[in-house]
């Protein structure tokens, strides 16, 4: 079994604490969805947002799933860097799996999508 790192991100049009809330269920369950991860399997998720995102913990959200309330949360602030895409929800989700880093799916909607297009279009 190994420790692999699931990536994902996206955006919102507002600064809305309903608005966050709503995206990060949304990238949460997309990610578990294509990776076919559940709970127990997660180690624990880095949830970042870029500085104009004040309104709501993304943690909030993940942590009101049912069978989520035990996995290990946080959040921080992105790395301000000018130019970057604005209103963004990042997910690092670290999980125990028996997949290769080439059968990971990282997830990217949204606006993120522009972050990486080589992986933001679903795997087969």
């Amino acid at each position: 079994m190994y420790n692999r790192g699931i990536r994902g991100a996206t955006t919102v049009e507002h600064n809305d604490e309903r608005e966050i809330l709503d995206e990060t269920v949304m990238l949460m369950r997309e990610i578990a969805l294509r990776n076919q991860v559940n709970p127990e399997d997660i180690c624990s998720v880095w949830i970042t947002l870029t500085q104009d995102l004040d309104a709501a913990f993304p943690a909030k959200a993940i942590r009101q799933l049912e069978g989520w309330e035990l996995v290990p949360l946080m959040c921080s602030v992105e790395v301000p860097v000018k130019g970057s895409l604005p209103r963004c929800i990042r997910l690092m989700v670290q999980v125990n799996t028996e997949k290769s880093q080439s059968e990971i799916k990282h997830v990217y909607l949204n606006e993120a999508k522009k972050l990486r297009p080589d992986l933001a279009a679903p795997k087969a």
